[in-house]
């Protein structure tokens, strides 16, 4: 299937992450979304880039995609990951980064030429007794950090 590329508005494309996505709700913000769709012009797969969610990646030129998302079409995440890094860098970002899961491969990232930063331990979760934090059904997971090339 031949997808394209198809500007996506903030609310459009966390709807899509509500309705496809397997594990995650949609981020809180963002910078920009960037979509796939098919021929008909259906999207089919999105992508969510805002501010990195760590305090010591927020420098003012690191961005993050936190949220990418498809129906099942194939290929569609590394055209979403490639796209975003071309948007990010001629927004005048100079670094973009994301996350994957253990368990999920990195096959679209390595197919949109991104590499790996850093293996993150399995974190017991955000709650603190000074604190509070709901868990988010992510705790306990180990994480890989990916930069774009």
């Amino acid at each position: 299937m031949s997808l394209h590329l198809v500007p996506v508005r903030s609310r459009t494309a966390k709807a899509f992450v509500t309705e496809h996505h397997r594990h995650h709700a949609p981020p809180q913000g963002q910078v920009f979304a960037v979509g796939a769709a098919d021929h008909t012009g259906q999207l089919r797969a999105v992508a969510i880039v805002g501010r990195p969610v760590a305090r010591h990646l927020d420098d003012g030129t690191t961005l993050e995609v936190t949220r990418t998302c498809a129906d099942g079409v194939r290929n569609a995440n590394s055209l979403l990951y490639a796209a975003a890094w071309r948007a990010a860098k001629a927004l005048g970002y100079r670094r973009l980064v994301t996350y994957t899961q253990a368990g999920e491969s990195g096959a679209s990232l390595r197919g949109a030429g991104w590499h790996v930063l850093a293996h993150r331990r399995p974190r017991p979760g955000w709650n603190s007794p000074t604190r509070a934090r709901a868990e988010l059904g992510t705790e306990h997971t180990a994480r890989t950090l990916w930069q774009a090339p």
